[in-house]
C-alpha cells in the first residue's frame, strides 16, 4: 500500500548557459537551447504516470520552459513552487562554471559564496517543498542540478552531509518510491539525455 506520491524529479534541459559553460544558480531569465528542449521532450515522454499528477516547477524560465514541455506532452497543468529554485551561489553566477566547480563540489554545508545559499540551507529547503506537497498519486517536480540533489537527500531521509555528489545530467528523471510517511527511495533513473 502507497504511503505518498510517487515523485518524479527532473532536471531542466539544457539552457543557454549550460551550452556555455556558465554558473547559473538563481539567475532567472536564462532559456533552454533545441537540444533542452528536446531533453524536455525525452523526459516527458519517458514517465509513467497517472492522469492526475501534479507537476510542479521552479519559477526560473529554464525549469518553467521544460514543465511547460512535461505539462503539453502528457496533458497535465504546471504548477510554480518557488522552493524548487535553484540554489543561489550569490556573486559567483555568470563565472565559468569549471572555475567554480572544485569548491562548490568540497564545500562545507555551512559554506556558500558571498550572497549565497549554503548547502545546509538548501537541504532545509528541500526539507519544507517535500513536506508541502499535496496529496497525489505521483508529482512531477520540474527542478534544477543542485536542488535535486537535495531533494533526493531529504526524501530518502539522507543529511545534508550525505547529499549525492553527482548532479544528474540536464533532461534526466530520477524517482522516488514512497517507503513510509514523508519518506522516498530512489528507482532507476528514467530518462538521462546527455
Amino acid at each position: 500500500m502507497s504511503t505518498g506520491p510517487v515523485l518524479h524529479l527532473v532536471r531542466h534541459g539544457e539552457s543557454t548557459w549550460n551550452a556555455a559553460g556558465l554558473l547559473q544558480g538563481r539567475t532567472a531569465h536564462v532559456g533552454l537551447t533545441a537540444r533542452g528542449r528536446a531533453q524536455a521532450r525525452a523526459a516527458a515522454q519517458a514517465l509513467r504516470i497517472a492522469a492526475d499528477a501534479l507537476v510542479l516547477t521552479s519559477p526560473q524560465r529554464r525549469a518553467a520552459e521544460t514543465a511547460a514541455v512535461v505539462g503539453r506532452v502528457l496533458g497535465l497543468p504546471v504548477l510554480e513552487c518557488s522552493g524548487l529554485c535553484e540554489q543561489s551561489h550569490g556573486e559567483w553566477e555568470g563565472r565559468p562554471a569549471a572555475e567554480c566547480a572544485a569548491a562548490l563540489a568540497g564545500a562545507d554545508p555551512d559554506w556558500a559564496p558571498p550572497g549565497g545559499e549554503t548547502g545546509r540551507e538548501l537541504h532545509a529547503r528541500a526539507q519544507r517543498v517535500l513536506a508541502a506537497l499535496p496529496g497525489a498519486a505521483s508529482i512531477v517536480l520540474v527542478t534544477h542540478g543542485e536542488t535535486l540533489r537535495a531533494l533526493v537527500a531529504a526524501g530518502c531521509g539522507l543529511g545534508v552531509e550525505d547529499t549525492p555528489r553527482e548532479v544528474p545530467p540536464n533532461g534526466t528523471v530520477v524517482d522516488l518510491c514512497p517507503v513510509g510517511p514523508g519518506r522516498w527511495e530512489r528507482a532507476e533513473e528514467l530518462a538521462q539525455h546527455r
